[in-house]
């Protein structure tokens, strides 16, 4: 049967060895070339995830302990203009060092300067997974030690894929999102082949791999109303703030340092305050109606997304999967599905008040929060205002 789903990274779980500084990070990182080989690691680690194409379905991807800041590297040191040729007879070293070093004009100017990352601020540890576009590796800032998923991205393919704006606006909007349940974008930096993403590193690894270790693949209703419930509360805080999320499928949620869910690929996201959306885009099993019909979107496409992906959570596989591409655009525009007879009455309400063919009919995001089957079956609470997180 079709299943659209692409090859992703595996993971690991190894604890970090002590890392080598006598290593040359940058140079390995360029001595790549143009090509997709693996950076020669530092020390070794466990796992995070990595980009995959809009249409495919993935493999397997595997957040040290959350923080809310990745501390700075050391402080830059001011610059100061070179020594001029100096008379033997004459010195007037201590005069140009009174005139260049001013103490008080040198403290200003080093908090107001923004430090600009480089790749040998960190060392750089095992690859943690591979995508078309890049890859992505465990790295320690050197300073702080701080434990951070370094996704590296080739600007080569990049332009190739004509998908520049996408990378710009996946970084524009996830460096400002701040919500438990999204994993955080530390910075970004770059250099003339690559572009270099500082993510939050997620230990648990990728959602959709702890989904196949399950019995039959699927979570029981306690665990799955969990995560949902949490997905629904980083929606919320989302869409408080106009973005719409538009790929939501388990290969892009993450699982942190306590096993909580993390909304991880934006690559897909789009910051629409007040138009609707033309683009086709997400992956096949989770497209909703309106976008396989070509018709304009909003954020309730989000909603269809939550919808597929409980029904996937407690039966195993997507609901309108099929043999062929046509059977699976079918099945969508009419929302045509079956559910298992051993889903419970609850599950099944929730997924028929989703999984509606009209956008503006679908249950929303505090109707899922407040579901009798959510309310029921969750073990964490959402957050008490996540539209007003900042």
């Amino acid at each position: 049967m079709m299943k659209g789903r692409e090859n992703n990274l595996q993971t690991s779980h190894n604890h970090l060895k002590s890392s080598n500084p006598k290593q040359s990070v940058l140079s390995e990182i360029q001595a790549q070339g143009n090509q997709e080989h693996p950076i020669k690691p530092v020390f070794n680690g466990s796992s995070a995830l990595v980009k995959k194409e809009h249409n495919s379905r993935a493999d397997n991807l595997n957040d040290a302990k959350k923080s809310n800041e990745l501390m700075p590297p050391p402080r830059m040191p001011v610059a100061t203009k070179p020594t001029e040729a100096i008379n033997v007879q004459k010195p007037e070293i201590s005069q140009e060092k009174k005139e260049t070093v001013k103490p008080q004009q040198t403290r200003s100017e080093d908090k107001n300067k923004k430090k600009q990352w480089v790749i040998t601020d960190f060392d750089i540890g095992r690859p943690l997974g591979k995508g078309k576009f890049g890859n992505v590796y465990l790295a320690r800032e050197k300073r702080s030690k701080f434990i951070v998923a370094m996704k590296v991205l080739f600007k080569d393919q990049i332009i190739k894929a004509d998908i520049e704006h996408q990378v710009r606006r996946e970084i524009e909007i996830q460096t400002h999102l701040r919500h438990p349940n999204i994993l955080r974008m530390y910075g970004y930096f770059y250099d003339d082949t690559r572009v270099y993403l500082i993510l939050e590193y997620a230990p648990n690894g990728e959602l959709f791999k702890e989904l196949n270790k399950q019995p039959n693949k699927r979570f029981d209703e306690i665990r799955a109303a969990t995560y949902i419930s949490q997905l629904a509360d980083a929606l919320k805080y989302c869409h408080t703030r106009k973005v719409i999320h538009r790929d939501i499928k388990p290969e892009n949620l993450l699982l942190g340092v306590n096993g909580e869910l993390k909304m991880a690929d934006f690559g897909w996201s789009v910051h629409a305050p007040s138009s609707r959306r033309e683009t086709l885009c997400g992956t096949l099993d989770y497209l909703p109606p309106e976008m396989v019909n070509g018709q304009t979107h909003d954020h309730t496409v989000d909603l269809w997304g939550v919808g597929v992906l409980t029904y996937e959570f407690l039966v195993g596989q997507p609901p309108f999967l099929a043999d062929t591409y046509n059977e699976t655009y079918n099945k969508i525009k009419k929302a045509s599905y079956k559910c298992p007879s051993y889903l419970s009455s609850g599950a099944k309400d929730l997924i028929s008040k989703l999984l509606v063919v009209k956008p503006e009919d679908r249950l929303t995001l505090d109707g899922i929060l407040n579901h009798p089957w959510i309310v029921k079956n969750r073990t964490t609470e959402p957050t008490k205002d996540s539209s007003k997180r900042s």
